[in-house]
């Protein structure tokens, strides 16, 4: 068995419900450091007096809404990343870029991130161009386990089953995550000639680009679940590949359901 260190020590005599100062005592430490690491291990595990608790669906039981954590995963998936602080601050974040063109779709990030996380306060930071719509809980990692070191292109990305459960009851708001974060609804145009006059031509399609295969077969299963019907183009020297939605009734069903970014 492993020898704890004194701080171990401490926090387990603490955690037992042995005052401050008789840990001080047992362990020969100032009771300011006991107090110091009392106030750490409260604060990891979000039980800081006077602070509430996040929400959590694992932990606690919480009722999740469902429809808006499958659009906030999409966005995680896409374009999101969790943050994990320093020691002296153990709260997780997660961060979701917005570009300041679509004021739209930065309300629909923060009305999602304060639908699954009710307890927790979103907020944006200003940047060049852009807005990062960021939220701070103790369990991000709950809601997204996917989470791990590195970029998500370089690493495997499944969803449990309880995530898949919710994206079978909810693909649209799926979806229309991974299009607000790493897609695009754009106007195409071509020339035709019609009895020797040449005519312009233009029609609407969807583009979902990623980088990680894994990512881009979640958004192809689930284009394939709704009857989305969609083209991959050749992966670019980069890794990344473009998904295209460009038939017509499957431009109207995305329509439909998620539309242009606004």
């Amino acid at each position: 068995m492993a020898v704890r260190s004194i701080r171990e020590e401490a926090v387990h005599l603490l955690r037992r419900g042995v005052a401050n100062a008789e840990v001080a005592r047992r362990l020969g430490v100032p009771k300011g450091t006991v107090s110091w690491w009392k106030h750490r291990d409260l604060a990891k595990r979000n039980e800081l007096p006077g602070r509430k608790r996040s929400s959590c669906m694992r932990c606690y039981g919480d009722e999740l809404d469902r429809s808006a954590y499958a659009y906030l995963l999409g966005l995680y998936l896409g374009d999101g990343h969790i943050l994990l602080s320093n020691e002296y601050r153990r709260t997780q974040s997660l961060q979701i870029t917005c570009d300041d063109k679509w004021p739209g779709v930065m309300d629909s990030v923060e009305q999602a991130m304060r639908q699954v996380l009710p307890k927790n306060k979103p907020c944006r930071v200003r940047r060049t161009g852009c807005h990062d719509v960021k939220v701070y809980s103790n369990h991000l990692i709950c809601h997204f386990p996917q989470h791990g070191p590195g970029k998500k292109h370089e690493r495997g990305i499944a969803l449990e089953p309880w995530q898949q459960e919710i994206v079978d009851a909810h693909p649209w708001e799926f979806l229309r995550g991974l299009i607000h974060s790493d897609g695009c609804r754009i106007t195409n145009w071509a020339t035709k000639n019609v009895d020797g006059v040449v005519r312009r031509y233009e029609y609407p399609r969807y583009f979902f680009t990623n980088t990680s295969t894994d990512i881009i077969g979640l958004f192809t299963a689930t284009l394939d679940a709704v009857g989305v019907q969609w083209k991959a183009s050749i992966p670019r020297p980069t890794g990344q590949v473009n998904i295209s939605i460009a038939r017509k009734d499957s431009v109207a069903l995305m329509d439909a359901h998620i539309g242009p970014k606004h």
